[in-house]
């Protein structure tokens, strides 16, 4: 037995007619044409999005964040130049002979809050021989400290938010 191209078709039941939408009350999808009746998605451009309430703010954002964000682990430290340290010095702000801590920029004015502790950045010139503790340095600020004769000296993120004392300036 040959299969022959003229006596192909799908079977039975296959294939179905498309509805004729519009065609009068008689054929049930007259009128409204099975849109029900007014309103946005009546419209022939009435398609929104999934998970759209007309403009309310939707529940995906109502509901809380859940889950992983490295957010919650960035490091927001309080940043100072080595060069703003020497103007403060030379202005008679820090004494020089005291160790300078995130407490000591607090209490001159220089930052209100001491976030997750003091970044030293070598951006100017250091002359003279300070006394830093800090969370952090640049390398550039190390080298400058170094230079000049200073001390510089790295606590960790712990130490400063387990509320230990650090020596403040008069």
């Amino acid at each position: 037995m040959s299969i022959k191209l003229n006596q192909l078709a799908d079977n039975q039941g296959a294939t179905h007619n498309t509805k004729r939408l519009g065609r009068g009350i008689g054929s049930g999808k007259g009128k409204t044409s099975g849109r029900g009746v007014k309103g946005q998605k009546a419209r022939k451009s009435g398609n929104v999005r999934a998970g759209f309430e007309g403009g309310q703010n939707p529940l995906y954002r109502r509901l809380p964040m859940r889950g992983f964000n490295n957010f919650n682990f960035a490091v927001d430290y309080c940043e100072v130049n080595v060069g703003t340290l020497q103007k403060l010095v030379d202005e008679g702000k820090l004494d020089a002979n005291l160790p300078i801590s995130i407490d000591s920029i607090i209490g001159i004015g220089l930052t209100k809050k001491a976030k997750d502790g003091l970044k030293v950045l070598g951006n100017g010139e250091l002359k003279a021989k300070l006394h830093i503790i800090a969370a952090h340095a640049s390398a550039s600020a190390a080298e400058k400290l170094k230079k000049a004769g200073g001390k510089l000296e790295i606590l960790p993120k712990k130490e400063y938010a387990s509320g230990q004392k650090l020596p403040k300036q008069a």
